[in-house]
Protein backbone atom coordinates (compact mmCIF):
# COMPACT_ATOMS: atom_id res chain seq x y z
CA UNK A 1 0.00 0.00 0.00
CA UNK A 2 2.60 1.99 1.07
CA UNK A 3 4.76 1.51 -2.39
CA UNK A 4 1.69 2.76 -4.41
CA UNK A 5 1.07 5.78 -2.79
CA UNK A 6 5.18 6.12 -3.10
CA UNK A 7 4.37 5.80 -6.76
CA UNK A 8 1.29 7.90 -6.99
CA UNK A 9 3.31 10.76 -5.27
CA UNK A 10 5.74 10.44 -8.08
CA UNK A 11 3.97 10.28 -10.72
CA UNK A 12 2.09 13.44 -9.35
CA UNK A 13 5.62 14.73 -9.19
CA UNK A 14 6.03 14.33 -12.57
CA UNK A 15 3.49 15.72 -14.03
CA UNK A 16 3.80 18.92 -12.23
CA UNK A 17 7.38 19.39 -13.84
CA UNK A 18 5.86 18.49 -17.11
CA UNK A 19 3.14 20.30 -17.25
CA UNK A 20 4.05 23.73 -17.96
CA UNK A 21 5.50 22.65 -21.12
CA UNK A 22 2.12 21.08 -22.36
CA UNK A 23 0.41 24.49 -20.66
CA UNK A 24 -1.11 27.43 -23.35
CA UNK A 25 0.76 30.38 -23.12
CA UNK A 26 -0.04 34.14 -24.08
CA UNK A 27 -2.50 36.07 -22.26
CA UNK A 28 -4.63 33.47 -20.82
CA UNK A 29 -2.86 30.59 -22.75
CA UNK A 30 -4.51 30.29 -25.92
CA UNK A 31 -1.34 29.98 -27.38
CA UNK A 32 0.66 27.07 -27.65
CA UNK A 33 3.31 24.20 -29.25
CA UNK A 34 0.70 23.11 -31.73
CA UNK A 35 -1.33 25.23 -34.07
CA UNK A 36 -5.42 24.71 -34.58
CA UNK A 37 -7.70 25.89 -36.10
CA UNK A 38 -8.15 26.77 -39.84
CA UNK A 39 -6.79 30.56 -40.03
CA UNK A 40 -3.83 31.80 -41.57
CA UNK A 41 -3.02 28.59 -43.61
CA UNK A 42 -1.77 29.56 -47.13
CA UNK A 43 -1.23 26.37 -48.39
CA UNK A 44 1.38 24.80 -50.75
CA UNK A 45 3.60 26.83 -52.72
CA UNK A 46 4.87 24.10 -54.72
CA UNK A 47 2.99 23.09 -57.96
CA UNK A 48 3.17 19.75 -60.14
CA UNK A 49 4.67 22.06 -62.92
CA UNK A 50 7.75 22.07 -60.68
CA UNK A 51 8.54 18.53 -61.55
CA UNK A 52 7.97 18.30 -65.31
CA UNK A 53 10.34 18.03 -67.66
CA UNK A 54 10.55 17.60 -71.56
CA UNK A 55 12.79 14.73 -71.87
CA UNK A 56 12.28 13.75 -75.53
CA UNK A 57 14.73 10.97 -77.04
CA UNK A 58 15.91 13.47 -79.80
CA UNK A 59 16.80 16.38 -77.44
CA UNK A 60 20.16 14.98 -76.60
CA UNK A 61 21.26 13.07 -79.23
CA UNK A 62 22.91 13.75 -82.84
CA UNK A 63 20.46 11.80 -85.37
CA UNK A 64 23.65 10.20 -86.94
CA UNK A 65 25.53 9.11 -83.57
CA UNK A 66 25.33 6.28 -81.70
CA UNK A 67 24.31 5.95 -78.65
CA UNK A 68 26.55 4.74 -76.45
CA UNK A 69 25.53 2.19 -73.02
CA UNK A 70 26.78 5.52 -70.77
CA UNK A 71 24.62 7.16 -72.37
CA UNK A 72 21.71 5.14 -71.74
CA UNK A 73 22.65 4.41 -68.65
CA UNK A 74 22.94 8.12 -67.95
CA UNK A 75 19.49 8.72 -69.22
CA UNK A 76 18.02 5.88 -66.61
CA UNK A 77 19.38 7.21 -63.87
CA UNK A 78 17.90 10.60 -64.83
CA UNK A 79 14.84 9.27 -65.14
CA UNK A 80 14.75 7.26 -62.18
CA UNK A 81 15.96 10.66 -60.34
CA UNK A 82 13.08 12.01 -61.68
CA UNK A 83 10.34 9.30 -60.44
CA UNK A 84 11.68 9.06 -57.02
CA UNK A 85 11.69 12.80 -56.78
CA UNK A 86 7.77 12.89 -57.86
CA UNK A 87 6.99 9.88 -55.33
CA UNK A 88 8.80 12.27 -52.47
CA UNK A 89 6.82 15.58 -53.19
CA UNK A 90 3.79 12.83 -53.43
CA UNK A 91 4.10 11.77 -50.07
CA UNK A 92 5.28 14.94 -49.33
CA UNK A 93 1.95 16.52 -50.09
CA UNK A 94 -0.03 13.32 -48.71
CA UNK A 95 0.97 14.04 -45.14
CA UNK A 96 0.74 17.64 -45.56
CA UNK A 97 -2.99 16.91 -46.13
CA UNK A 98 -3.68 14.28 -43.73
CA UNK A 99 -1.65 16.67 -41.16
CA UNK A 100 -4.11 19.48 -42.02
CA UNK A 101 -6.89 17.35 -41.32
CA UNK A 102 -6.04 16.02 -38.27
CA UNK A 103 -5.22 19.80 -37.04
CA UNK A 104 -6.68 20.21 -33.43
CA UNK A 105 -9.42 23.06 -34.03
CA UNK A 106 -10.19 25.84 -32.31
CA UNK A 107 -13.16 26.94 -30.67
CA UNK A 108 -16.68 27.55 -32.96
CA UNK A 109 -16.91 31.20 -33.71
CA UNK A 110 -20.48 32.91 -32.83
CA UNK A 111 -22.62 31.99 -35.33
CA UNK A 112 -23.73 35.40 -37.63
CA UNK A 113 -27.52 34.04 -37.29
CA UNK A 114 -26.94 35.21 -33.65
CA UNK A 115 -26.11 38.55 -34.21
CA UNK A 116 -27.58 42.04 -34.93
CA UNK A 117 -25.47 44.35 -37.26
CA UNK A 118 -24.16 47.57 -35.76
CA UNK A 119 -26.66 49.56 -37.43
CA UNK A 120 -29.11 48.21 -35.45
CA UNK A 121 -26.77 48.89 -32.14
CA UNK A 122 -26.91 52.98 -33.57
CA UNK A 123 -30.14 53.42 -32.77
CA UNK A 124 -30.07 53.09 -29.08
CA UNK A 125 -26.54 54.42 -28.68
CA UNK A 126 -25.99 56.83 -31.60
CA UNK A 127 -22.93 58.12 -30.39
CA UNK A 128 -21.07 54.55 -30.61
CA UNK A 129 -17.73 55.22 -32.62
CA UNK A 130 -17.07 51.45 -34.75
CA UNK A 131 -13.15 53.46 -35.17
CA UNK A 132 -12.62 54.41 -31.80
CA UNK A 133 -14.10 50.82 -30.64
CA UNK A 134 -11.52 49.51 -32.68
CA UNK A 135 -8.83 51.41 -31.90
CA UNK A 136 -9.51 50.80 -27.91
CA UNK A 137 -9.55 47.11 -28.30
CA UNK A 138 -5.87 47.35 -30.12
CA UNK A 139 -4.60 48.99 -27.41
CA UNK A 140 -5.99 46.83 -24.79
CA UNK A 141 -4.50 43.47 -26.63
CA UNK A 142 -0.91 44.73 -26.46
CA UNK A 143 -1.75 46.21 -23.01
CA UNK A 144 -2.76 42.28 -21.68
CA UNK A 145 0.13 41.06 -23.11
CA UNK A 146 2.50 43.55 -21.52
CA UNK A 147 0.64 42.70 -18.48
CA UNK A 148 0.88 38.77 -18.53
CA UNK A 149 4.66 39.25 -19.03
CA UNK A 150 5.01 41.58 -16.06
CA UNK A 151 2.87 38.91 -14.02
CA UNK A 152 0.69 41.85 -12.79
CA UNK A 153 -2.92 42.37 -14.36
CA UNK A 154 -4.33 44.52 -11.78
CA UNK A 155 -4.18 47.69 -13.88
CA UNK A 156 -6.28 45.22 -16.46
CA UNK A 157 -9.10 44.77 -13.85
CA UNK A 158 -11.60 47.76 -14.77
CA UNK A 159 -11.35 46.83 -18.41
CA UNK A 160 -12.51 42.77 -17.42
CA UNK A 161 -16.09 41.84 -15.98
CA UNK A 162 -15.34 40.29 -12.44
CA UNK A 163 -15.38 36.62 -13.34
CA UNK A 164 -12.85 37.30 -16.23
CA UNK A 165 -10.70 39.17 -14.05
CA UNK A 166 -10.90 35.95 -11.22
CA UNK A 167 -10.28 33.85 -14.05
CA UNK A 168 -7.40 35.22 -15.79
CA UNK A 169 -5.75 35.81 -12.31
CA UNK A 170 -5.91 32.22 -11.70
CA UNK A 171 -3.94 31.32 -14.15
CA UNK A 172 -1.30 33.86 -14.13
CA UNK A 173 -1.42 32.65 -10.23
CA UNK A 174 -0.48 29.22 -11.57
CA UNK A 175 2.78 30.81 -13.63
CA UNK A 176 3.68 32.42 -10.52
CA UNK A 177 3.85 29.28 -8.01
CA UNK A 178 5.62 27.22 -10.46
CA UNK A 179 8.41 30.10 -10.74
CA UNK A 180 7.73 30.64 -14.65
CA UNK A 181 7.31 33.75 -16.81
CA UNK A 182 5.55 33.57 -19.99
CA UNK A 183 7.25 36.10 -22.73
CA UNK A 184 4.95 37.56 -25.15
CA UNK A 185 7.09 39.89 -27.53
CA UNK A 186 6.36 41.40 -30.79
CA UNK A 187 3.11 42.06 -30.56
CA UNK A 188 1.15 43.37 -33.74
CA UNK A 189 -2.99 43.48 -33.84
CA UNK A 190 -3.55 42.98 -38.17
CA UNK A 191 -7.15 43.26 -38.03
CA UNK A 192 -9.99 44.23 -35.63
CA UNK A 193 -13.50 43.03 -36.77
CA UNK A 194 -16.57 44.00 -34.85
CA UNK A 195 -19.09 41.64 -35.97
CA UNK A 196 -22.13 42.50 -34.35
CA UNK A 197 -24.37 42.21 -30.94
CA UNK A 198 -26.64 40.47 -29.17
CA UNK A 199 -28.96 40.66 -25.77
CA UNK A 200 -29.00 38.82 -23.30
CA UNK A 201 -30.74 39.02 -20.26
CA UNK A 202 -29.50 42.51 -18.91
CA UNK A 203 -26.52 42.44 -20.95
CA UNK A 204 -25.85 43.86 -24.24
CA UNK A 205 -22.58 41.85 -25.68
CA UNK A 206 -20.54 43.22 -28.79
CA UNK A 207 -18.52 39.92 -30.74
CA UNK A 208 -15.05 40.60 -32.32
CA UNK A 209 -12.72 39.12 -34.15
CA UNK A 210 -9.08 39.85 -33.64
CA UNK A 211 -5.84 39.14 -35.55
CA UNK A 212 -2.87 39.44 -34.30
CA UNK A 213 0.89 38.02 -34.29
CA UNK A 214 2.85 37.27 -31.50
CA UNK A 215 6.39 35.78 -30.43
CA UNK A 216 5.77 33.75 -27.25
CA UNK A 217 7.81 31.34 -24.61
CA UNK A 218 8.45 30.43 -21.72
CA UNK A 219 11.02 30.58 -19.17
CA UNK A 220 11.91 29.38 -16.39
CA UNK A 221 12.94 32.08 -13.87
CA UNK A 222 15.78 30.90 -11.73
CA UNK A 223 17.84 30.19 -14.72
CA UNK A 224 16.17 31.23 -17.63
CA UNK A 225 16.27 27.82 -19.52
CA UNK A 226 13.54 27.96 -22.01
CA UNK A 227 10.61 25.45 -21.12
CA UNK A 228 8.10 26.03 -24.35
CA UNK A 229 7.58 28.08 -27.19
CA UNK A 230 10.59 29.70 -29.53
CA UNK A 231 12.21 32.91 -28.88
CA UNK A 232 11.97 33.55 -32.88
CA UNK A 233 9.09 31.65 -34.66
CA UNK A 234 5.81 33.91 -35.01
CA UNK A 235 2.60 32.78 -34.34
CA UNK A 236 0.11 34.03 -36.19
CA UNK A 237 -3.71 33.81 -33.71
CA UNK A 238 -6.77 34.55 -34.15
CA UNK A 239 -9.43 35.32 -31.17
CA UNK A 240 -13.11 36.02 -30.51
CA UNK A 241 -13.41 38.45 -28.15
CA UNK A 242 -17.27 38.63 -25.96
CA UNK A 243 -17.23 42.38 -24.71
CA UNK A 244 -20.45 42.91 -22.24
CA UNK A 245 -22.44 45.87 -20.68
CA UNK A 246 -25.14 46.63 -19.20
CA UNK A 247 -28.39 47.06 -21.24
CA UNK A 248 -29.07 50.48 -22.37
CA UNK A 249 -26.32 51.83 -21.38
CA UNK A 250 -24.97 54.51 -24.25
CA UNK A 251 -21.60 56.16 -24.82
CA UNK A 252 -20.29 59.30 -23.44
CA UNK A 253 -19.79 61.94 -26.37
CA UNK A 254 -16.49 61.46 -25.47
CA UNK A 255 -16.21 58.24 -26.45
CA UNK A 256 -14.42 57.07 -23.12
CA UNK A 257 -15.77 56.85 -19.70
CA UNK A 258 -13.45 59.64 -17.51
CA UNK A 259 -15.30 59.35 -13.97
CA UNK A 260 -18.13 57.21 -12.38
CA UNK A 261 -20.19 57.39 -9.42
CA UNK A 262 -18.98 54.44 -6.73
CA UNK A 263 -22.05 52.29 -6.70
CA UNK A 264 -20.79 51.46 -3.43
CA UNK A 265 -20.80 54.76 -1.31
CA UNK A 266 -21.57 57.30 -4.13
CA UNK A 267 -17.83 58.90 -4.45
CA UNK A 268 -16.63 60.36 -8.22
CA UNK A 269 -14.16 58.09 -9.19
CA UNK A 270 -11.53 58.11 -12.16
CA UNK A 271 -12.44 54.69 -13.45
CA UNK A 272 -8.95 55.05 -15.82
CA UNK A 273 -6.62 55.75 -12.77
CA UNK A 274 -8.16 52.85 -10.25
CA UNK A 275 -10.89 49.77 -10.24
CA UNK A 276 -11.50 50.30 -6.24
CA UNK A 277 -12.87 52.66 -4.59
CA UNK A 278 -10.15 54.44 -2.03
CA UNK A 279 -13.36 55.00 0.52
CA UNK A 280 -14.93 51.77 0.49
CA UNK A 281 -13.24 49.52 -0.87
CA UNK A 282 -15.57 48.29 -3.86
CA UNK A 283 -14.31 47.05 -7.14
CA UNK A 284 -15.83 48.90 -9.89
CA UNK A 285 -15.65 47.62 -13.53
CA UNK A 286 -16.57 48.58 -17.09
CA UNK A 287 -18.84 46.37 -17.73
CA UNK A 288 -21.82 49.19 -15.30
CA UNK A 289 -21.07 51.69 -17.33
CA UNK A 290 -19.02 50.46 -20.44
CA UNK A 291 -17.81 47.65 -22.58
CA UNK A 292 -15.54 45.62 -20.76
CA UNK A 293 -14.01 42.08 -21.40
CA UNK A 294 -15.91 38.72 -20.25
CA UNK A 295 -14.71 36.09 -22.72
CA UNK A 296 -12.11 34.97 -25.35
CA UNK A 297 -12.19 32.32 -27.43
CA UNK A 298 -8.95 30.90 -29.42
CA UNK A 299 -10.54 30.44 -33.11
CA UNK A 300 -6.67 30.08 -34.70
CA UNK A 301 -2.95 29.69 -34.50
CA UNK A 302 -0.60 29.50 -36.94
CA UNK A 303 3.31 29.22 -36.52
CA UNK A 304 5.98 30.28 -38.88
Amino acid sequence: MKRTIKILIFALGLFLIILPAFAGADFGGFSGDSDYGGGWDSGSDWSSSSWDSDYSSGSYYDDDSDVSGIDIGISLAVMAAIVVLGLIFDVSEKRKKKKQQNKPQGAQRTPDSRLQPLGDLAVTDPSFDANAMQEKISNLYVQMQNCWTDKNIESLRPYFTDAFFTQMERQLNGLKSRGLTNHVDRIAVLGVNLRGFYKQGDKEHLIVELRTRIVDYTVQDSNNKLISGDRNREKFMTYEWDMCRTAGSVTSKEGVMHSVSCPGCGAPLSINTTAKCPYCGRVVTLDEHDWALCAIKGISQTTR
